[in-house]
């Protein structure tokens, strides 16, 4: 079969996308891609040596499309709106691209190409920089991509069942702002100080 001049890397990889909404990455292979294309197998190995190096490219392109949703929502907002909005488009992403997400977050190999990915984290600490300060972006966006993730996850899981409380989200998310918003202050002053009952409860059982 000729290879058809319309064939390239980034036709490939949308039909790729395609095939993984449709089946997920269990259903995903190099031949089924091919008919998709209408291709012989062997012309994918021209662009894609394996199918690891087809999973981290879709990984990749993943994160280019968060990134833009991402940027989307984020686009002219003050700091604490910017990550609320961010927020929601995440999800909202996550999702509506359930495969695709799965696939970003998977693990892959350091030599394949990364540079969407690394281009996401990058606009996500420059965001969350805008609240948390230059000094506590980098872990600060840490814990966010983490709650969220966490989130996505539980919530594709069905471990909220039918309630789905947005109420929780809201609620870790105000944590989060709270926290980070304190630029400076040690997190011992975050912490609840204790009673003067519970304070001499303390001492009285230090002395006994």
């Amino acid at each position: 079969m000729p290879y058809p001049s319309k064939t390239d890397r980034q036709t490939i990889l949308l039909a790729a996308v395609k095939d993984l909404a449709r089946g997920g990455i269990r259903d995903l292979s190099l031949r089924n891609l091919a008919a998709s294309v209408g291709v012989a197998p062997n012309a994918i190995y021209r662009y894609f040596s394996d199918r690891s190096a087809l999973e981290a490219a879709l990984a990749n392109e993943a994160a280019r499309q968060l990134e833009l949703a991402l940027r989307k929502a984020a686009d002219g907002r003050e700091p604490v709106t910017t990550i609320r909005e961010m927020s929601s488009a995440y999800i909202k992403f996550a999702r509506d691209n359930r495969h695709l997400y799965e696939v970003m977050m998977s693990l892959h190999a350091p030599e394949h190409d990364a540079t969407s990915r690394q281009s996401l984290w990058t606009f996500t600490v420059e965001q969350v920089q805008r609240i948390a300060g230059s000094d506590r972006a980098a872990q600060a966006s840490v814990a966010l991509w983490a709650f969220l993730h966490g989130a996505v996850t539980l919530e594709a899981a069905q471990v909220f069942g039918e309630s789905k409380p947005a109420s929780g989200l809201e609620f870790g998310l105000d944590a989060w702002l709270r926290a980070v918003s304190t630029r400076g202050k040690p997190m011992e002053a975050l912490r609840i100080k204790p009673t003067r009952k519970t304070a001499n409860k303390k001492s009285a059982a230090r002395q006994a």
